[in-house]
């Protein structure tokens, strides 16, 4: 394989993932010029790979756990919505492999451990979602992903019966204080749009069934929260990238686009920071989409359930003449 074979493979390996790019809503510039800058940071390092003929590898921290409240997802365990962007991973890589041998592999780095007290999910919901996640993998033939979780860290392991306290080793060893990571946030645009977006997750989800205090409570009570959960990422980021130091570094939020880290889509969906473990699959007219649950319901969804267990919402539209 000569030098422009080489170019010519990097760069449509690079197209396939940003068909699926998720972009911070309300930008100033063009797609056609956000995409020219994250090709200047991404190329390379896909370039890297071919030129070494190795496996492209990705990392992903996702699949947390599900947001523990019923308004944006049907329950505790994956579902549909989790079923059908695993297989879209999956296919990912096995598109790549079509025109490059070596293939690709993406390791999806679990990290509900890292910010479950912060989240206010209990750490053995985390490993139940996790072990789901793991028996789907194999469930749906996904031969080209893999789980690295925080209790896979060399060091870290021999701790995994006190999470509380690997915690705070991943925040001793990878994390910069909270407040000079607020002050980062507050220095552009696209810091605060995490942070409010963070805050909004947080805020969301404890506005549980039977809560009786107010919004401004839990409004503010987020916003406290969002910097420690912000932190506890970026700290997992960091022990990511001594872990997996050439690997592409994907991203389940949108991501500025000089960033190492690009932010996909691994479903349809109109909001650019929902994610399966935030919603819920609604196949609608045939299509299936990523959306809230309380959406879905709004939208007269049936819940369809898959041996016994609630999957997804099956959503009939009337179609346009």
């Amino acid at each position: 394989m000569d030098s422009v074979q080489k170019d010519e493979i990097a760069l449509k390996i690079l197209r396939e993932l940003l068909q699926y790019r998720r972009r911070f809503p309300g930008g100033d510039t063009s797609i056609a010029e956000e995409e020219q800058r994250v090709t200047q940071v991404q190329l390379p390092r896909i370039r890297a790979f071919i030129e070494n003929e190795q496996r492209i590898e990705f990392v992903l921290p996702a699949f947390p756990t599900k947001s523990p409240n019923t308004n944006k997802v049907i329950g505790a365990v994956p579902d549909m919505a989790e079923r059908l962007s695993l297989i879209f991973l999956n296919s990912l890589c096995q598109r790549i492999q079509l025109y490059y041998p070596p293939g690709a592999h993406i390791v999806i780095c679990s990290d509900g451990h890292v910010f479950g007290d912060l989240i206010r999910v209990s750490d053995e919901a985390i490993n139940h979602y996790q072990r789901e996640i793991e028996g789907l993998l194999h469930e749906v033939g996904a031969t080209h992903l893999s789980v690295f979780n925080l209790g896979d860290v060399k060091g870290l392991a021999e701790h995994t019966d006190d999470y509380d306290l690997l915690r705070r080793l991943l925040v001793d060893g990878y994390a910069e204080s909270e407040e000079a990571i607020k002050q980062q946030l507050m220095q552009d645009e696209q810091g605060l749009l995490l942070y409010r977006a963070i805050t909004r997750f947080l805020y969301e989800d404890s506005q549980l069934p039977g809560y009786s205090g107010s919004n401004a409570a839990l409004q503010k009570d987020a916003k406290q929260r969002a910097c420690g959960v912000i932190q506890r990422s970026w700290a997992w980021g960091n022990l990511l990238a001594q872990h997996f130091p050439a690997a592409i570094r994907l991203s389940i939020h949108p991501q500025p686009v000089d960033s190492l880290k690009m932010g996909i889509h691994m479903m349809p969906t109109k909001d650019d920071w929902l994610t399966p473990w935030h919603g819920v699959a609604a196949n609608v007219n045939g299509q299936f989409v990523l959306m809230k649950r309380k959406d879905a319901q709004s939208l007269d969804g049936e819940l369809v359930e898959i041996r016994g267990t609630p999957s997804h919402y099956l959503i009939e539209q009337p179609q346009m003449a």
